[in-house]
């Protein structure tokens, strides 16, 4: 089974880099909707239930499967010795991962409160928190790819 795995290790890291674009753009995105959605539209009108619906399908069609796929392919690569657990930069790249594992989470919530009517955070919150997943991202490749430590 190793040796299958082994053989189709490009194939899994495509797949993970595919699923983490995927993953990312949601997660650039969807904060993005937050702050029009608060901004321009008032609880229960057209345009609020237009956001809703661009806000959970972006959740539930792509942000979901995707960040699924690139844990289940992370997964399979470390089991097949993709990291290090010796330095230091493997450790950046999975607390980092985690974390925007939590602001995913953090992002679902959000959704919930939007499609409840009970959002309290104003534009200014998700502008901030749009700048999250950026740079836990720069935390993920320069990690991974410089691996400065």
């Amino acid at each position: 089974m190793i040796d299958l795995l082994n053989s189709v290790y490009p194939w899994i890291k495509a797949l993970h880099i595919m699923a983490v674009i995927a993953w990312m753009a949601g997660l650039f995105y969807l904060p993005r909707l937050f702050v029009y959605h608060v901004e321009r539209a008032t609880v229960g009108s057209e345009l609020d239930l237009t956001f809703q619906v661009m806000e959970e399908k972006l959740l539930r069609v792509i942000m979901n499967p995707a960040m699924i796929v690139a844990w289940i392919a992370g997964l399979i690569m470390i089991g097949l010795g993709a990291f290090d657990w010796s330095a230091a930069w493997s450790w950046v790249k999975i607390v980092s991962v985690i974390a925007m594992t939590g602001a995913h989470g953090w992002m679902a919530k959000r959704r919930k409160e939007f499609a409840t009517g009970t959002n309290t955070r104003s534009g200014r919150t998700y502008r901030l928190f749009n700048e999250v997943p950026t740079i836990l991202m720069l935390f993920i490749v320069v990690a991974v790819v410089v691996r400065p430590f």
